[in-house]
């Protein structure tokens, strides 16, 4: 027997299957959401390392 699934917010755990639909639909929004933000932190990782290295090659070439 499958166990049913749960989802716990704000300390209190909620099972799936009785929820609303639209409670569901809001907790796929935010888990898309949240998967969206963790992409966009990424990309702003990567876009803060170039800047450092452009940054520093221009001070290597003010140095010259």
């Amino acid at each position: 027997m499958a166990e049913n699934q749960t989802i716990t917010i704000d300390g209190t755990t909620y099972n799936l299957d009785e929820l609303s639909e639209s409670a569901r639909d809001q907790i796929t929004n935010l888990r898309v959401t949240d998967q969206q933000i963790a992409q966009l932190q990424q990309q702003l990782a990567i876009a803060q390392t170039a800047r450092g290295a452009y940054a520093q090659a221009l001070q290597k070439e003010l140095e010259k």
